[in-house]
């Protein structure tokens, strides 16, 4: 079975062209699917049948599984079942008759457009923040304030703080963390994509960034000024302190100088949102503040599941439930009949 695996896994990647993260996911959900199989006594693949797959889902429900979840795991134990009849390894394709639950759709939170600019605007509210005598490193340097959860960088290959970085590391790393909130807020671009972007993936000329997204699909882009603004500061003052021979082409870079790991990114904007007294962000939600933005401001739904890589529409019309809620809550608090 374990040979069986590591060919799905192979397929997946070479044949099918999934994510390192969509393969990760459907390995794991197949090892427990068939360690399930071999608790219930099959001794091999070929044993595998309807019965013990619907006992596994069944056993994944009783545990709490979310309905999200188990609509993954049913799409992979039915790609592994048709890939394995496929190979000859299943005498019949077991998991076809597999039912995928319907996933249920949660209303995004998203951020208001003063919380948005408020977020973008913290890091440069620390830079500009005076130091107090009694805070001042011994050795005389200035230090800046950072964002609460923005101390270690697994991004890089040992534990170090930004405040152990090189002098002026942590100003550095006061322009990175404000081109990655604009980034993320300004494009909506997934976080591994931003911390996925090369310097020659920008086009500063006209102001598009080149994102490969899911399923290796490329698409431009555009970011606007503040975006710009930031880039211009990062690219002159900031990843020039950063960077080390090892740091390639990435755009974004860590505090000793690697590619910046999307973990961090993730306690960055958590942190520049504790920062500007807002409730926890995430990078996504500043993914989905973006995009109901867009839509409000009139932006074509089209246009919309363009920018952000959506493959399909269904996909983006989450966010139009997201204004008429808006809507409904702006009636339900002025309107006199209401």
């Amino acid at each position: 079975m374990r040979e069986a695996v590591d060919d799905f896994a192979d397929h997946l990647s070479r044949v099918r062209d999934r994510s390192a993260h969509t393969v990760r996911a459907y390995v794991t959900d197949l090892v427990s699917l068939l360690d399930h199989a071999v608790r219930m006594g099959c001794a091999d693949l070929a044993g595998l049948d309807l019965a013990m797959l619907r006992s596994w889902l069944a056993k994944q429900r009783t545990m709490g599984a979310a309905r999200t979840t188990m609509a993954r795991r049913v799409a992979a134990a039915r790609t592994f079942s048709a890939w394995a009849h496929r190979a000859g390894l299943l005498p019949h394709d077991v998991a076809a008759p597999l039912a995928s639950p319907r996933a249920g759709r949660e209303l995004p939170t998203v951020l208001r457009a003063d919380q948005a600019a408020a977020l973008m605007d913290a890091p440069l509210r620390a830079a500009d923040a005076p130091t107090p005598a009694d805070t001042a490193p011994a050795d005389g340097r200035t230090a800046t304030p950072a964002p609460a959860g923005n101390t270690a960088d697994p991004g890089d290959t040992a534990e170090q703080s930004e405040a152990a970085a090189p002098e002026g590391a942590t100003g550095a790393a006061l322009l990175r963390d404000r081109l990655l909130l604009e980034l993320l807020y300004g494009t909506g671009v997934r976080v591994s994509e931003a911390c996925g972007l090369d310097v020659a993936d920008v086009d500063q000329a006209r102001r598009v960034v080149r994102v490969l997204g899911k399923g290796g699909r490329e698409r431009a882009v555009p970011y606007g000024v503040p975006a710009q603004r930031a880039l211009d500061a990062w690219l002159r003052h900031g990843r020039p302190r950063l960077a080390t021979p090892g740091s390639g082409r990435a755009l974004l870079l860590g505090a000793r100088g690697g590619r910046l790991n999307p973990t961090t990114a993730r306690r960055i904007v958590a942190g520049w949102s504790g920062a500007a007294g807002l409730p926890r962000v995430t990078p996504h939600g500043l993914r989905h503040s973006a995009a109901t933005h867009l839509l409000e401001g009139g932006a074509d739904l089209r246009a919309v599941q363009e920018l952000l890589g959506h493959s399909s529409l269904a996909s983006t019309q989450i966010y139009t439930h997201v204004s008429v809620e808006r809507l409904r809550a702006a009636y339900r608090q002025a309107h006199p009949r209401a």
